[in-house]
């Protein structure tokens, strides 16, 4: 999985990144689990899907802040 660079998940409309958090929310789950059964080969993939979903998650509290102002 590549890292989007932050430009373009800023371009990304609010159904896309709802979609984005999800995916990413759903992916982090299935890792935890493959961790739990001892299936999980790519444990770099951990810290990648975090940071993703740090970036996402930042950039929508951005978004409603800046629209409540």
């Amino acid at each position: 999985m590549a890292t989007n660079p932050l430009s373009e998940l800023r371009e990304l409309d609010d159904a896309a990144l709802t979609e984005q958090i999800a995916a990413t929310r759903r992916e982090l789950f299935d890792l935890r689990f493959q961790q739990a059964t001892r299936q999980l080969n790519k444990s770099h993939r951990f810290r990648t899907s975090r940071v993703r979903l740090a970036q996402l998650l930042t950039i929508r509290s951005e978004r409603r802040l800046t629209s409540n102002t």
